[in-house]
């Protein structure tokens, strides 16, 4: 062999070396497990961060209401000294605030507009679901286009309506708050609907041909499989009228005066 055959050799031998180098470098983004786990790895820190930052309020808030020091302003951050002397003033002294009746009477208007709620949307996306009717495309198209005004636009017109059917007055409240926020909640049948149409209706088909009625197929087959749902909706319900106000201080007034009932908190 001669020598500029051996040299020929040794310079490819010497180009070729750093390409394994390169292989290695790139070979983590060619793996797909590495990439998953890196990005499993990176979502999770940033949803513990925005966890964190989303609690801290909270947690803040919570503390503080236990806190012994009844200044503006404190040195720190969270409270240093903790006592029950809040809580104790809120449900102890009710000659300026009625804090448990309030907190009573909303929990029970909460409790009735979540079952009733739950119900409504139920049956109702049901019916858009796995029936076919003249109107029903019109009847989900007006409901969609009728979401999107605020409901505080009627409240005027159902202060007016509940008052001239006698739902204002005094020991009528509760019933009349009740009735307003059950009232609209079919209307929010496009989320149960969803998943009901994930459903196959081979079930429905299998059912009815063993001798179901309607009401069996609804009750035994299709309120199990969205018990997911349910318990999205009974939250959304129970919350709807917990955190209203503006609602309740309109309509929780009596006729002879304007000063509000202790209808809610």
């Amino acid at each position: 062999m001669s020598n500029a055959t051996k040299a020929a050799q040794v310079s490819n031998a010497s180009n070729e070396a750093p390409t394994p180098v390169k292989a290695q470098s790139q070979s983590f983004w060619k793996d797909q497990k590495k990439r998953r786990i890196l990005a499993d790895v990176l979502t999770y820190v940033l949803l513990t961060v925005l966890g964190i930052i989303w609690l801290l309020p909270i947690v803040w808030i919570f503390l503080e209401s236990f806190n012994a020091n009844t200044a503006p302003y404190t040195d720190t951050f969270f409270p240093t000294q903790y006592s029950f002397d809040s809580y104790i003033t809120l449900f102890t002294q009710r000659n300026v605030l009625d804090f448990p009746r309030m907190f009573m009477n909303t929990f029970i208007i909460a409790i009735f507009t979540c079952i009733i709620s739950v119900f409504f949307v139920l049956s109702v996306a049901y019916v858009m679901s796995r029936m076919r009717f003249r109107g029903r495309r019109f009847f989900m198209n007006f409901v969609l286009i009728l979401g999107m005004f605020p409901g505080i636009m009627s409240v005027v017109a159902i202060y007016f309506i509940l008052k001239a059917m006698g739902l204002t007055s005094d020991g009528t409240t509760i019933l009349a708050l009740i009735l307003v926020y059950s009232a609209g909640t079919g209307a929010g049948f496009y989320v149960m609907k969803g998943y009901m149409d994930t459903i196959p209706t081979s079930l429905d088909e299998a059912a009815m041909l063993d001798g179901c009625t309607r009401w069996q197929v609804f009750w035994i087959i299709i309120v199990p499989i969205c018990r997911p749902m349910i318990v999205y909706q009974a939250i959304v319900g129970f919350l709807t009228p917990w955190l209203d106000f503006v609602m309740a201080k309109v309509i929780a007034r009596t006729q002879e005066t304007t000063q509000p009932l202790w209808a809610c908190g």
